[in-house]
């Protein structure tokens, strides 16, 4: 019922894995209410400003700003928001006519309370006008007026503090598609489908480190309850496997990216998990890697051929094996709790190998195709329907984390990282191998933080370790733009919030530098190349 009197939808979505999956559980919500809907990529503020213009109505991972102020809608206008990204505007969420929030209800927003950041100006005018009229006519305020003008100084002031405290760090909430799942189970609407796409939204939170780890294991436990249901409801159905059946099954993998789908000993060059702890950019990283395989006693020829290739009695127990070798190493977190999919007999996918295949698909700079194609694209490689298109954005996944591993090991050989004071800084120079690539906000995320991981474990000054970083990549020559993009210093038990955001505002404000802050994210922004020196300047004060 919440869906149905909706008769006509324009629904925003932003080009990240968790709004791609909210948008598919959302599809089927309005193909079962048979409510009609225009499906509206958006990539920043600029395209959500300009398609508002033609449509009107649900967001999804892209309303983390004053919508009213923004787009200047009309007054009888309702928009519907659900958005992992905080801080959430406070007039969005005490405006309750024309805006309604989808957030789960025991996300702690950590809002504040009405009256200390909204203060009535009717009600302020009136009592200054009241103090100023008992002054004596001279030209000097009376007492009482300056009184109130001072009072009224320091609310302004306290409402303003409060404020910057609320908004000075950008984080993410629940997975947008868990929180549609969720309320497609209060409507007894969910499907195996729904739930394996809100288990692909928490798994690209993951990924592309949104959220703490604490965060992730408590989503896991709620979504493994989901699957519990309806793997016990669909008992009898799994009985007679067809060959195109769908089982959700939660398990206790590895940390080897898209392993199924590669050689194993590709696999483990190309985790950031694996190649950071061997630290695989050294001779010595080498030596440490032939060591780990012989520990496992896996003969090379199995190792490096197509997994699907591989003697059964290896695969069988492969995870055990490798878990034992890994403790001797130090990776005493070689495996996460996850969820994979099987699609009839033949196709095994975990939801880490989805995420990555649809990032890649969705940011795909080999063809000279729209973002509006590729977003189109990596919407079908999650039904399971299109198979093929999930498996080619699986081989171009495997390029990218080459292409990344690749990357990270020439910036730490050649010191590309450099300590700016309070932060590490590092850019891609025009002419490196695939920096057309890290173009993207999702793959640059992904190389960053990979890139960070790797200083840390590489680095022998301790202060260092401690420290964010900050990225720069070539975004168009001919204008002479860069995209820069921050994160928190890496840490397993970091709440994941991200200050840059605030920074990039002010240190351009304070330079007059040339850029633009048009992604959803506050912490990707577009800087023009002949400011960066200045830009970096001012940061470095701010941050100090």
């Amino acid at each position: 019922t919440t869906l149905s009197f909706l008769n006509l939808v324009a629904l925003f979505v932003s080009p990240d894995i968790d709004a791609l999956c909210a948008c598919k559980v959302l599809q089927a919500l309005f193909h079962c209410d048979q409510v009609q809907y225009t499906l509206v990529p958006v990539a920043g503020w600029q395209d959500l400003g300009t398609a508002f213009m033609e449509h009107k109505d649900l967001y999804i991972n892209c309303s983390n700003v004053d919508l009213l102020e923004t787009l200047q809608p009309e007054e009888d206008s309702v928009f519907f928001i659900c958005d992992t990204h905080r801080p959430v505007d406070v007039v969005n969420v005490y405006n309750d006519t024309q805006i309604k929030l989808l957030i789960k209800q025991d996300d702690d927003l950590g809002v504040p309370s009405y009256d200390d950041i909204f203060r009535d100006d009717e009600e302020d005018e009136e009592e200054g006008e009241d103090s100023g009229n008992e002054s004596d006519g001279s030209a000097e305020p009376s007492g009482k007026r300056r009184r109130y003008d001072e009072a009224r100084f320091i609310i302004m002031s306290y409402m303003r503090e409060i404020l910057f405290d609320y908004e000075q760090y950008e984080f993410h909430g629940t997975s947008a598609a868990l929180v549609m799942f969720e309320l497609a189970w209060v409507m007894s609407k969910d499907t195996k489908d729904m739930l394996w796409w809100s288990v692909i939204g928490v798994t690209d939170q993951w990924v592309h480190d949104k959220i703490p780890h604490m965060k992730y294991v408590t989503d896991i436990a709620t979504l493994q309850r989901h699957v519990s249901r309806h793997n016990h409801r669909n008992e009898d159905e799994e009985n007679s496997l067809s060959i195109d059946c769908m089982r959700i099954t939660f398990e206790y993998d590895l940390r080897l990216v898209l392993y199924q789908h590669w050689s194993l000993y590709e696999s483990i060059c190309n985790s950031c998990y694996t190649s950071c702890s061997f630290k695989l950019w050294s001779i010595n990283g080498q030596k440490k890697l032939q060591e780990f395989l012989a520990d496992m006693g896996l003969p090379l020829k199995q190792v490096r051929q197509k997994f699907n290739s591989m003697d059964m009695a290896i695969k069988e127990n492969l995870r055990e094996v490798i878990e034992e070798s890994a403790n001797k190493f130090s990776m005493k977190d070689i495996r996460v709790q996850t969820f994979a999919v099987h699609f009839g007999f033949k196709n095994r996918f975990l939801a880490s190998d989805v995420v990555h295949a649809a990032a890649a698909l969705l940011e795909n700079v080999e063809k000279d195709e729209t973002p509006a194609d590729n977003f189109i694209k990596a919407l079908d490689c999650l039904s399971r329907s299109n198979l093929e298109r999930l498996h080619l954005g699986i081989d171009l996944a495997k390029r990218k984390l080459k292409a990344i591993q690749q990357t990270v090991a020439s910036c730490i050989c050649t010191n590309l990282i450099l300590s700016q004071g309070p932060f590490l800084y590092c850019h891609l120079l025009e002419g490196t191998p695939d920096v057309k690539l890290f173009s993207k906000p999702l793959a640059l995320t992904l190389l960053c933080k990979y890139l960070l991981k790797a200083f840390v474990c590489s680095t022998r000054n301790k202060r260092c370790k401690i420290l964010p970083l900050i990225m720069a990549a070539p975004l168009d020559v001919e204008k002479g733009t860069v995209i820069v993009l921050g994160i928190p210093p890496e840490s397993e038990t970091s709440d994941k919030k991200n200050f840059f955001g605030r920074a990039f505002e002010k240190a351009a404000e304070s330079t007059s530098s040339r850029t633009l802050h048009d992604h959803f994210d506050t912490s990707v922004i577009e800087l023009k190349m002949e400011d960066r020196g200045k830009f970096l300047d001012a940061l470095i004060t701010l941050l100090s």
